[in-house]
């Protein structure tokens, strides 16, 4: 089940809160969240609530032992062990397959799982709350019921943000309601609704049009790349909208996710915008443990590289992702040790466009299917492959130009959710959005949801 559906709309969320607010008490309340949440999980895949419930359990006790026991950092590395070993058996074992049979010739067989959604999101909430019990920034939680929740919440499950433990510890056991927060999430809702289904959907499809052209030319390349470039952003910062609108219907304060990316005048300042929570996470659990800049620029530029080439795996078992992420820590080290002092001489637009091309090309890597098809997608970009069906660039720029600035604007500019407006404009704003989505949700047949993949 996805948030932009019919089913979650008009009957799984308004069940949901209906349940929830008739509870008094916030036991009978995480009561109601884990059931709808676990409900929210088995509408896809029922068979994988077990593998859900073997992780809340396993860093349950994993908290505790860390907490009580003598030997806490050994306890930590192998709760960190275990939680890489299930997410890599499940998303990694047929890319090393693969790999190895690349390699040696051998034959060996992979038998391929569907991969369990929300894996890798779920299994990184949890090791954050273990490694902030080890470094005690936070308290094992001792009731199974608030830690349950907070692994199987249904607005942040799917897709984040990744939410650290320490950041709605108190929540979870006492939190505040109030109409204005709930109509405040509302809000917030609807516009990443309305990002997700007007904006994403209608440019992806383009998108996916530019890449069914078997000889499409440069131009129709490039305008394919940047269809997905505004595709993949309204729809998972769409996404985070929802989870965090969610959240404040139910209480919870999550942590924004996307700050007008698209504006970056730096490639530093782009991944300091983008799925901000990830960022974090990589930050405070890898890079900064790993020696950050603390010990000299060859120490630095190693951990760059390796916590850049790790950040394209967890989007994907696949080489391009790697790439997609080995390209991001060479730009960042570029930018850190070569590029900085011209960067200050040019003026902001000139680094702004800059940065921007740069993220499109990026996002080649990100949405081929291997890494020959990406080289081979930006070879038309640059030329190779000619000129290709050139008049047909022209065409798409004359149907969607309008469509592609609206797309963009929420990506560089805020939007009227974070703009003080009157009461009465952005409760018009919000309904006449809704009624919009709806009406396209019931009329088009395209509704991917693009972190599904990862």
């Amino acid at each position: 089940m996805v948030f932009s559906s019919i089913n979650f709309l008009f009957i799984f969320l308004p069940l949901t809160l209906l349940c929830y607010y008739l509870c008094r008490d916030i036991k009978s309340k995480n009561i109601t969240l884990l059931a709808a949440s676990l409900i929210f999980y088995a509408w896809g895949e029922p068979v994988y609530i077990i593998l859900m419930l073997i992780s809340i359990l396993f860093n349950y006790y994993i908290g505790k032992d860390i907490d009580e026991g003598k030997h806490r950092k050994y306890t930590l590395v192998f709760g960190i062990i275990i939680n890489l070993l299930i997410l890599g058996y499940f998303k990694y074992a047929g890319l090393i397959v693969d790999t190895v049979n690349r390699v040696t010739g051998l034959s060996l067989v992979n038998r391929e799982l569907p991969l369990p959604i929300g894996i890798s999101f779920y299994t990184f909430q949890a090791m954050s709350y273990i490694i902030d019990v080890y470094r005690g920034g936070s308290k094992a939680q001792q009731k199974l019921l608030p830690f349950a929740v907070y692994i199987t919440m249904f607005p942040q499950l799917i897709a984040g943000p990744i939410v650290r433990y320490e950041d709605i510890e108190n929540q979870l056991n006492e939190r505040r309601f109030s109409g204005r927060d709930f109509g405040d999430g509302v809000v917030i809702f609807v516009k990443g609704l309305a990002k997700k289904v007007i904006l994403a959907n209608c440019i992806g499809a383009l998108h996916a049009e530019i890449l069914g052209i078997a000889d499409r030319g440069a131009l129709a390349a490039w305008i394919g790349a940047l269809a997905y470039t505004l595709q993949i952003f309204n729809d998972f910062s769409g996404y985070s909208d929802m989870a965090i609108g969610l959240g404040k219907m139910l209480g919870f304060d999550f942590p924004e996710n996307f700050d007008r990316p698209y504006a970056s005048t730096s490639i530093t300042q782009f991944w300091r915008r983008w799925h901000i929570s990830l960022g974090t996470w990589f930050r405070e659990y890898l890079y900064i443990p790993l020696g950050g800049n603390r010990k000299g620029a060859v120490r630095q530029i190693i951990n760059l590289i390796i916590v850049w080439s790790l950040t394209g795996l967890w989007h994907g078992a696949s080489w391009n992702f790697v790439a997609w992420g080995f390209y991001y820590g060479a730009l960042l080290i570029l930018e850190k040790f070569v590029f900085a002092k011209w960067q200050k001489k040019l003026p902001p637009l000139v680094n702004w466009l800059i940065t921007f091309l740069l993220v499109v090309i990026g996002w080649v890597f990100f949405f081929s299917n291997s890494l020959g098809e990406a080289f081979s997608y930006l070879g038309t970009m640059f030329g190779a492959g000619g000129a290709g069906t050139a008049g047909m660039g022209g065409f798409y720029i004359l149907a969607y130009a309008l469509l592609m600035i609206i797309g963009f604007l929420p990506s560089a500019f805020k939007t009227v959710g974070n703009v003080k407006l009157p009461a009465a404009v952005k409760w018009f704003a919000c309904i006449l959005l809704f009624v919009l989505s709806v009406a396209f949700l019931v009329s088009e047949s395209y509704n991917p949801f693009l972190y599904f993949r990862f």
